[in-house]
């Protein structure tokens, strides 16, 4: 497990990370989400040692990962958004050049490399020149590149960025294979609804700070209580019903805006939990308002996102 307590970043004046905290369970992938400038990227990168923290710590077995770097290198994987690859390397002789850069010795190398390729779906493309290779293969062999000193953490910086419908895909397949695996994955996407559907868990920031982190399902718990209500009714309703239910959802102390979405849509921003929901539909049908369709409508993550960083 990792844990981090006070993660903060300040470039002179400017704080790019205030006090964040977060933790990632082994076998978890956790989206990390926010804002461009949200401090994102900055994290990640002092997780992977490119950057020194102001404060905080991140535990992992142990070990701090802010304090013992050289440790740190070898626990901690890291993709950024815009991998770097020799072109004039064949697919194997690239892994083979980062596998010596980790001491792994010859026959450690051979298999971890096999082992690797398979994993991205690339064995049959190991002769070929990276610069031979698709751009979608080229994230994948570099994803592998991340992979290849056997880390703990797992930190994918936009791993989907440029990718085609297919190869994202692909790439959703293996990391829900390194989640079976037990890695610790940590990523962040701006492909949102992609995001929310791979991730167990996930952590909001904006401006630095942290907005929500916690289990996919948490937050949708969390945020369904804002979600509008969405009150259809029958076809052909005539308008001075609509106006009847319009004058009782006004009575509402807890309706709190009323928008007609279409002719018989109406969409309504109410407060209260379940039971004054159900209250309000009993209203209606004792009024003989022909409800059809009576529900909170559902929020994704793109609609969460614009929901809690809304005066970003």
């Amino acid at each position: 497990m990792l844990s981090i307590e006070g993660l903060t970043k300040d470039y002179g004046k400017k704080r790019a990370v205030d006090h964040l905290d977060l933790t990632i369970r082994d076998g978890e992938i956790h989206g990390f989400v926010g804002p461009n400038g949200a401090g994102k990227t900055t994290t990640m990168r002092i997780l992977a040692t490119l950057l020194t923290a102001s404060e905080g710590h991140a535990m992992m077995d142990g070990v701090d990962l802010l304090k013992d770097r050289r440790k740190a290198r070898m626990m901690v994987g890291y993709m950024p958004d815009f991998f770097g690859v020799y072109d004039h390397l064949k697919a194997s002789e690239y892994l083979d050049f980062y596998a010596r850069c980790y001491g792994i010795g010859k026959k450690d190398r051979e298999r971890m490399i096999s082992q690797l390729l398979e994993l991205v779906h690339l064995s049959d493309r190991a002769d070929d020149y990276v610069d031979d290779l698709s751009r979608g293969m080229k994230q994948r062999l570099c994803l592998a590149h991340s992979l290849i000193h056997d880390p703990r953490l797992l930190i994918l910086d936009e791993p989907a960025s440029g990718m085609d419908p297919r190869a994202r895909a692909e790439m959703k397949s293996i990391l829900r294979t390194l989640k079976d695996m037990g890695k610790m994955v940590f990523i962040s996407s701006h492909i949102l609804p992609e995001l929310s559907e791979m991730c167990d868990s996930l952590t909001i920031i904006d401006h630095g700070k942290l907005v929500f982190s916690g289990s996919v399902d948490a937050l949708s718990d969390q945020m369904n209580g804002r979600n509008p209500l969405e009150i259809r009714l029958m076809p052909g309703t005539d308008s001075a019903t609509e106006e009847r239910l319009v004058r009782i959802l006004r009575e509402n102390p807890l309706v709190e805006e009323i928008t007609e979405e279409m002719t018989g849509l109406f969409r309504v921003r109410m407060g209260g939990d379940d039971a004054s929901l159900m209250e309000l539909l009993y209203t209606l049908v004792e009024a003989r308002i022909p409800v059809n369709d009576y529900h909170r409508s559902s929020m994704n993550l793109e609609k969460v996102f614009m929901e809690v960083t809304g005066n970003a």
